[in-house]
């Protein structure tokens, strides 16, 4: 793929509005996110996070749509589909909501890692593949013998880890994950996170993450944007510097 110019934003959203279903779900959302930063996405249920991750993410639902504004990824509009969708896909590793629970159930760990690279790639080179494969594992303290199990034959910690390393196989100019730390205890959530960390910090990979965990924004460093019944009601750097709208006094917990 083609380099990523140092000035190109890695997320830029001006005015945009999504609707799923037909039924506006986020609007007024103005976003740019520089390679190597990160944002956490932070709000009550209901208040389109995780439609907004979708539509960062590129996920080809028919339901969701832009309906409003505009957004690029990597300099690809958010709205444009078929051929610029599937490079979009390719650079941004997308961790849903429920991701480790949804795992494909006929597919074993390493199947399920590396099904991103074999769907892209017609000839895949299995050997570097399955060492690619064994470094994930490890690197987010799974054992290597999980490579051949199946989802049901794992913990839900388990499950969710290797929904992330799928996520991180194409090492991604964007990771954007839907509450990435769930079911994980704190020892293999450090690992996550410094997962995360090492690729922001080598490869300048730009993060989104929706969580309402304040924790999770310290060890981040992210900016935070605040959404409520859709609409964005605070920003700003962390969640002791958000700068609300004049009817939102409502603070963060921390």
């Amino acid at each position: 793929m083609q380099r990523r110019r140092p000035s190109d934003l890695a997320v830029h959203c001006d005015d945009l509005s999504i609707a799923r279903g037909g039924v506006r779900v986020a609007e007024g959302i103005t976003l740019r996110l520089a390679p190597g930063g990160a944002v956490a996405i932070m709000g009550p249920t209901g208040a389109g996070k995780s439609s907004l991750a979708a539509v960062l993410a590129g996920v080809d639902e028919p339901s969701l749509s832009i309906v409003g504004g505009s957004a690029e990824i990597e300099g690809i509009s958010a709205r444009k589909r078929g051929r610029s969708l599937r490079v979009r896909t390719y650079f941004t590793g997308y961790l849903a909501q429920r991701a480790g629970t949804d795992l494909p159930a006929r597919l074993t760990v390493a199947e399920t890692i590396g099904e991103p690279v074999t769907s892209r790639d017609r000839r895949v080179n299995q050997r570097a593949l399955s060492l690619q494969i064994a470094g994930l594992l490890d690197e987010l303290q799974l054992p290597l013998g999980l490579a051949s199990k199946y989802p049901y034959e794992l913990s839900s910690g388990m499950r969710q880890r290797v929904a992330l390393a799928r996520s991180l196989v194409l090492n991604p100019r964007i990771f954007v994950g839907d509450d990435p730390y769930a079911n994980l205890d704190l020892e293999v959530r450090q690992a996550a996170r410094d997962a995360l960390l090492r690729r922001r910090d080598e490869h300048a990979m730009a993060i989104v993450v929706v969580t309402n965990d304040a924790e999770t924004v310290r060890e981040l460093d992210a900016d935070v944007l605040v959404l409520r019944a859709g609409h964005p009601v605070g920003f700003g750097h962390g969640t002791t510097d958000v700068l609300w709208t004049p009817d939102e006094g409502t603070r963060l917990a921390s």
